[in-house]
């Protein structure tokens, strides 16, 4: 019987966040452990969907970085990482557009709609919805200037078909590819193009998970909120550094935009969104304005 209670207490304490939340987009980036364990792709699936059920309105944009390094590795190809982001010759965004808008949408997609949600994959090519420039050079760092190949930055988000998608009830799953002027293929990193959409979209909140359990500040410490000054302030001082630039980055920039609130919560952990968005407490770093 306390187990039953338990239960009702937590529905009850879900309950004022559905309904404040209720019709308001969430744009959600998965990504790391959550994709790759079992137990956690079909927790994530599970909570998406409830998501939808009760009111609210879910966009995932879904990376697959360990994905691509298999395909890669498989193909014997070397592929080098600046600041979290891929150095993409033409070969490897042959294989990051296969692996990305292939093979892993396509298995969200399938697990989402297994659990009764109805989702739908895209990638920014489709309506060309996203639209970006490539990146012409980055500095490596020993302070070499190096040309990116096709690793691209966005430059407009087209919502008209996430909210048509959005409006007919279904769950737009998008995978990071943009296309240039010229219909060629970008390789966008995920955490970019989630926050893209997330301020194009006027999204209540941008939802990062990743394989860490948030922000940490000058101590060493993960912090339950920051303002976007003090994550500003972080960075300048190499204290946010590596693959969390542009996680933070990504939110700072949706922030600044009008998105009310960015969180970066540890998909390591079974139904870490809902914990994170239905609970007065979270599990992860939540990251405001002011």
């Amino acid at each position: 019987m306390q187990d039953l209670i338990h239960k009702a207490s937590i529905l009850h304490e879900a309950l004022p966040y559905i309904r404040r939340f209720h019709g308001r987009t969430f744009v959600i980036k998965y990504g790391g452990h959550a994709m790759t364990e079992p137990a956690l792709r079909d927790s994530f699936a599970r909570d998406v969907t409830l998501m939808k059920l009760v009111g609210l309105q879910p966009i995932v944009v879904h990376g697959g970085g360990p994905q691509i390094d298999e395909m890669l590795g498989s193909l014997g190809v070397v592929s080098e990482r600046i600041d979290g982001l891929r150095v993409t010759d033409e070969r490897t965004m042959d294989v990051v557009e296969m692996v990305l808008g292939g093979r892993v949408n396509q298995e969200i997609v399938t697990l989402i709609n297994n659990h009764g949600g109805r989702a739908v994959g895209l990638s920014g090519k489709d309506d060309s919805f996203l639209r970006g420039e490539r990146v012409t050079e980055m500095r490596t760092k020993s302070g070499k200037v190096v040309d990116p190949g096709r690793v691209g930055r966005i430059v407009e988000v087209k919502t008209r078909i996430l909210e048509h998608l959005v409006a007919g009830g279904f769950i737009p799953v998008v995978a990071p590819v943009a296309v240039d002027d010229e219909g060629r293929s970008l390789n966008v990193n995920a955490d970019t193009v989630a926050g893209a959409i997330a301020a194009a979209t006027k999204a209540e909140k941008l939802v990062l998970m990743t394989d860490i359990a948030g922000v940490k500040d000058e101590s060493g410490n993960v912090a339950s909120s920051m303002s976007a000054d003090h994550v500003r302030s972080l960075i300048e001082t190499g204290v946010i550094s590596g693959g969390m630039i542009p996680k933070v980055q990504c939110a700072l920039d949706a922030i600044a935009v009008g998105v009310k609130k960015c969180h970066v919560i540890d998909g390591r952990m079974q139904h870490a969104a809902l914990l994170e968005l239905f609970t007065d407490r979270g599990i992860g770093t939540e990251i405001t304005a002011g």
